[in-house]
């Protein structure tokens, strides 16, 4: 790993005499979604965008029109911009994440960072080395729900986490192409939802020493013999802990759910259990719970507007002069999850 910048990890520079200016790579459904967010804020300028499709940016520069149109990625690169924004196929970020920060940008891209863990590490290194701001929208741990879960573990009121179960069923596929083409997508459901949940167990609680994990990998039914070149709808993993705490996850596309969708988490302790959890199939809708014996209490019911609120939670750090934070070290660490369970074979002692 390279060395240490001499700026202090996590620092916060003096506050900029200008708002950030932004540039927007990919503003699809996702992208132009978080740009209208940012743009709500009023925290900093949507100042270029740059889409594949012509069509696709002219919608968006409708919203913003102060924006200029960039012809190409490079042309953001060669811009005067403090961050950029990138929601382009999941199999392009960590190059074009890895180029903005060499340029000197401040970067928060899509989930997932890079398909694999060598990609995601190469790009957490390079934020370090340039010592740049990078965050991901992994925004489910920025719901109310969510954050009203691990306050409840945090606590330590459930007293020890034994057991955790994670659902994420979609009763749908993407209905982009590319999420089809493994050199683009990285995967299927694993990657595209099972990272959400992987994510939210491991930071509920606090990044521990994985053991092992086993998996198992489904394409319309049958099981994938080789995982590596699978674009599978549905999937099962164990997560054993050093602690002999088990993490249990199961995500799909495609799956006949009842409803729209089935997301839930539910953590089992020695002195009660909490769950977060999707109300009537939304997406958007959650509710946090607290267990204890037949008793059921409700901490948190939507509405919680939380859609672009880690984009612009990104925007105020980015503002304030945040630079590299050592934190984003838990990003690789969840990748290496991902490609064990991406793996033909058991994988043992990830750190």
């Amino acid at each position: 790993m390279a060395d240490m910048p001499a700026t202090t990890v996590g620092s916060v520079s003096p506050i900029n005499e200008r708002r950030p200016r932004l540039g927007f790579l990919g503003v699809g459904w996702i992208g132009h979604n978080r740009m209208e967010a940012i743009a709500g804020s009023g925290l900093a300028d949507v100042s270029m965008i740059y889409d594949a499709s012509p069509e696709t940016m002219q919608r968006s520069l409708a919203s913003v029109p102060h924006a200029h149109a960039a012809s190409c990625m490079d042309e953001l690169l060669n811009a005067d911009l403090d961050g950029i924004v990138i929601a382009t196929p999941s199999g392009q970020h960590a190059e074009q994440a890895v180029r903005f920060l060499e340029s000197g940008l401040a970067v928060f891209s899509q989930k997932p960072l890079g398909t694999t863990a060598d990609q995601t590490r190469r790009v957490v290194e390079t934020a370090r080395d340039k010592n740049k701001l990078l965050a991901v929208d992994l925004s489910y741990r920025f719901t109310a729900a969510m954050e009203a879960t691990r306050s409840l573990i945090s606590s330590g009121q459930l007293g020890v986490i034994y057991a955790v179960n994670l659902i994420f069923h979609n009763a749908y596929g993407p209905d982009k192409t590319w999420c089809y083409d493994r050199a683009l997508s990285g995967g299927g459901c694993v990657i595209d939802l099972g990272i959400h949940l992987i994510d939210a167990a491991l930071w509920m609680l606090d990044f521990p020493y994985i053991k092992s994990v086993n998996s198992k990998l489904y394409s319309q039914g049958q099981l994938v013999a080789n995982h590596k070149n699978a674009i599978e709808d549905y999937a099962a993993a164990q997560i054993d802990l050093d602690s002999g705490s088990t993490i249990h996850m199961e995500c799909s596309w495609r799956f006949p759910a009842g409803q729209d969708c089935v997301i839930a988490m539910e953590f089992f302790g020695t002195q009660g259990a909490a769950s977060f959890q999707n109300v009537n199939g939304s997406f958007y809708d959650f509710v946090a719970e607290h267990y204890e014996g037949p008793k059921r209490t409700r901490l948190v019911s939507p509405p919680d507007s939380w859609p672009g609120r880690a984009a612009v939670e990104w925007v105020k750090q980015l503002a304030t002069g945040q630079t590299f934070d050592v934190k984003n070290e838990e990003l690789v660490r969840v990748a290496e999850v991902l490609d064990a369970i991406y793996s033909n074979t058991p994988k043992t002692s990830l750190s």
